[in-house]
């Protein structure tokens, strides 16, 4: 490993445009010709994005002489060799219009960018220590801005950054460099400590936001899982932690790095001033920042043996994404509960959701969890309009199998053992050692610490397409799940927003829509004579009953159509989950300790 730092230099040169301008130094070039690389995916987001389609233009110089590049795929370039003793420097200009917490964006307003989306892979150096100058944009304009990151200062370096400040940030190598995304702007910032390590929150974007609540609830929730993972005398795997969020309109999602993460909101689900009860609104941005927290842990440290380390080349498979997107999604609701930011009955209606989203997709008897997370690339992260009769969500799903795994090790065990040991477990063995683990380690580890034969269980709920029998595993812990009947008969599709009538986003195969010969992408105008829309649909429907018939007319695209389509028995209906109100110890441990 050099000791010599890989140096960066990213400035937003054309915010109007929307253009960052970034270098990378070598000081120390292959002599055979250096290649360079981009990244062609982001650890976090399993699809190919080829980040290098948003360079505008790439040049080299050494010496103040241009340098020969040759691009040799489509995120590869090898310079010409340079006389012994010469840096090269390699200059990008990249265009930052993607508003998701996958790449970079930039405006007048702000700057944000993912390490994957800019900063050059110099090939065969990747272990060299990095140094990143942030500089400020040109302008009287921009004199107010301010830098977010968990990025570590260059301490001890010329022009070393302050804490929020433009200058010299480092990276012990260019994992860590990627692993660090970047706000620049006038954005909020709120700060707390949860166990004595300093938390920020920095929120982009027209917001009414109550800092106090806001800190106060995420405050209670870092440091459960703080405490969960480890014992209260030993430290957390972060010495400080950044929470990066975006707020606009309308929009959701997250992505976890090792000191921070990444959150897009609508601005809405941040608590306001006076805001006395928990919407529901704001219970899911709680539980976003919960599952994105959750992730220091799982998948950032305790990770697949196939991310160990990755290939930012080219897909990673793993079978395991269910561990760490469906595990995590089981306790970032849990967290919030034992945390004390929701409710017994909050949770219970978090659960049933979960139940509901998973057992309406066909693609649930058709794809194993296993199968799911193998397929990432090519069927999750492209999604269609027959996914939910071929896919099925190893985040929802993989929730309801760590929820059945977790009730199975408790009830099998009388208490002893149950899902919160095998992940402390996990975090010992594997997460401290970054030692990849392996297709078949959680369940070992699992019927290790509780003795119990688990190779069905995992059989049926991993590698198999069967239900889970969720009301026989509730049954031990007192609670019951029930299904409440769907006011409407049902049509067996799932609707997409349209002005105009109501489009079919997906036709669920064996249903009645599918039945009478309607497609995804068809547009109902009219149900027996009678205009259709998304808000009367319901309206339609509730004074019919399973078995009549219906007279629909539909544009499929420019075409009117006639199909007769009997109506199904009421398959949407709910699922409610109910706690008795017998105490029961099993679930005190579980639910309420």
């Amino acid at each position: 490993m050099s000791s010599i730092p890989i140096r960066y230099t990213i400035c937003p040169t054309h915010p109007a445009a929307h253009r960052f301008t970034v270098s990378c130094t070598v000081t120390t070039p292959d002599p055979a010709g250096q290649r360079f690389a981009l990244p062609a995916w982001i650890p976090g987001s399993y699809l190919i994005r080829d980040f290098a389609r948003h360079i505008v233009a790439i040049d080299a110089e050494a010496g103040g002489k241009n340098v020969r590049l040759e691009k040799l795929d489509k995120h590869t370039w090898r310079a010409a060799p340079v006389k012994k003793g010469l840096a090269l420097t390699v200059r990008c200009e990249i265009h930052a219009w993607d508003l998701s917490v996958r790449g970079a964006h930039l405006d007048e307003t702000h700057a944000f960018f993912n390490g994957t989306s800019v900063f050059l892979r110099v090939l065969g150096q990747e272990s060299s220590p990095c140094l990143v100058d942030l500089q400020r944009p040109e302008g009287k304009s921009f004199a107010a801005w301010r830098v977010a990151t968990a990025l570590p200062l260059a301490s001890g370096e010329k022009h070393c950054a302050r804490r929020h400040g433009f200058g010299l940030y480092r990276a012990g190598d260019y994992d860590e460099l990627i692993d660090h995304p970047v706000e620049m702007g006038c954005f909020t910032l709120i700060t707390f400590e949860a166990c004595g390590i300093p938390h920020e929150v920095a929120i982009t974007g027209q917001h009414d936001c109550d800092p106090e609540r806001l800190s106060a609830d995420l405050k209670r929730v870092c440091e459960w899982q703080i405490r969960f993972f480890d014992k209260p005398t030993q430290p957390a795997p972060v010495s400080r932690y950044v929470f990066l969020v975006t707020a606009v309109g309308d929009a959701y999602g997250g992505l976890e790095h090792r000191a921070s993460t990444s959150l897009l909101c609508a601005r809405n689900d941040l608590p306001y001033p006076g805001m006395k009860d928990l919407p529901e609104s704001y219970r899911k941005f709680l539980g976003l920042c919960s599952h994105e927290y959750f992730h220091t842990w799982n998948v950032k440290r305790i990770k697949p043996a196939a991310f160990a380390p990755y290939d930012l080349d080219r897909e990673n498979y793993t079978t395991q994404l269910w561990v760490f997107e469906g595990i995590t999604s089981y306790y970032d609701d849990l967290a919030l509960l034992r945390s004390g930011v929701i409710t017994l009955p909050d949770w219970l209606d978090l659960t049933a959701k979960t139940i509901a989203n998973v057992m309406r997709a066909p693609g649930r008897l058709r794809q194993s969890l296993a199968e799911s997370s193998f397929d990432a690339w090519s069927k999750f992260y492209r999604p269609d309009e027959n996914t939910a009769n071929a896919v099925v969500s190893y985040y929802a799903k993989g929730a309801l199998a760590a929820l059945a795994l977790d009730l199975t090790l408790r009830h099998g065990t009388r208490g002893r053992t149950s899902l919160d040991d095998v992940m402390r477990e996990l975090w010992q063995r594997f997460g401290k050692t970054g030692i990849g683990i392996g297709d078949d380690d959680v369940q070992r580890i699992a019927e290790e610490l509780s003795g119990l034969d688990l190779e069905r269980f995992f059989a049926q709920t991993i590698h198999g397409t069967r239900d889970i029998p969720l009301e026989k595993l509730f049954a031990p812990f007192g609670i019951r799940l029930a299904w409440e009947k769907a006011k409407t008969p049902a049509l067996g599709v799932k609707i997409g927003d349209e002005g105009h009538g109501v489009k079919l986003a997906t036709v669920y195969d064996g249903g009645p829509a599918q039945q009478a010969g309607l497609s995804a992408g068809d547009t109902l105008i009219a149900i027996d004579d009678l205009r259709v829309t998304a808000k009367n649909l319901d309206t339609l429907l509730v004074r019919r009953k399973p078995g009549d018939t219906l007279t629909i007319h539909a544009f499929r695209r420019d075409e009117l159509m006639c199909f007769h389509l009997t109506l199904g028995a009421h398959d949407d209906d709910a699922p409610r989950l109910f706690c008795s109100k017998s105490s029961n110890a099993l679930r005190h441990a579980w639910l309420e300790n």
